[in-house]
């Protein structure tokens, strides 16, 4: 589902480093499509997932000792970095392997025995951790504009948390293990979208391996044109199928992806207050 970094004409970035110590792009804008959604509510989906107490999320918080993964963040943004990190660690990427079972527990026993993983693992288990330790979180499909069409390489994964201090949610690639930023505040995926479509100084990435936004940004903005997520995001056996998906207005609804995979049991909407609820 993934391909590697390669050189684009994308965007041209001029990057520096900020006061914080992220990678900050000033971004031109060459051929990043702009794209606007609705702001009042459509659908007024319902969104579901596990609580942290839950059996499964407990066993993997205790199992993985991820409470030291956090010890001593104070913020919630500093929390999600340091297990971001800590996800990246577990295995390389590779964009051609599935795991067995689709659930965090699985995905990290399987990549314990040296087993290599695609993006949708990355935000799998980052969905899984970030919710056993009260963060509230999801995995996020992104894909292109042109992702029924494309044959293969038209989607990415990554997961977003809801940050209460800040009262956001934000987009967090377990992968490249970067989360976007503007003017040193974390974004959301279509935050991101916008920001790079109308070349807003002060986008970059946090990243502890290495990644620079002038690589990640040329590569990801493709895929920022479709955003879907799971409506029952609960780690159980009786999770209900289904998935809201938000699109540009002025665009069709898409229901193939990469040619011959039906997107059923799919919710349209152009609202962002849709896609993105506040959280208690």
């Amino acid at each position: 589902m993934k391909k590697p970094f390669k050189p684009s004409a994308l965007l041209a970035l001029v990057v520096s480093l900020s006061l914080s110590g992220s990678l900050v792009a000033q971004a031109q804008t060459l051929e990043v499509k702009t794209i606007q959604f609705a702001k009042a509510p459509q659908v007024k989906p319902t969104f579901v997932r596990s609580a942290p107490q839950d059996a499964y999320l407990t066993q993997l918080r205790t199992r993985y000792e991820l409470e030291k993964v956090v010890a001593g963040q104070k913020t919630d943004f500093e929390r999600v970095k340091a297990v971001c990190n800590w996800v990246r660690k577990q295995w390389d990427h590779n964009g051609s392997n599935t795991p067995l079972k689709n659930d965090p527990i699985s995905i990290l026993e399987e990549a314990a025995t040296g087993k290599k993983f695609r993006c949708v693992e990355y935000g799998m288990v980052l969905n899984g951790a970030l919710n056993s330790l009260g963060i509230p979180a999801r995995s996020l499909a992104l894909k292109m504009e042109n992702a029924d069409t494309v044959e293969s390489g038209a989607g990415h994964v990554v997961a977003e948390a809801y940050l209460r201090d800040l009262k956001k949610w934000v987009m967090v690639d377990g992968q490249f293990d970067v989360i976007p930023t503007l003017n040193g505040t974390p974004i959301n995926a279509v935050e991101l979208q916008q920001a790079l479509a109308k070349g807003t100084p002060g986008v970059g990435v946090v990243s502890f391996s290495g990644t620079t936004a002038s690589e990640y940004f040329p590569w990801v903005a493709p895929y920022l044109f479709y955003f879907d997520t799971r409506l029952d995001n609960r780690f159980t056996d009786d999770r209900v199928p289904g998935s809201l998906m938000l699109v540009p207005q002025g665009a069709r609804n898409l229901t193939v992806f990469q040619r011959i995979r039906h997107l059923t049991d799919m919710t349209y909407t152009h609202s962002i207050s849709d896609f993105y609820p506040k959280v208690k």
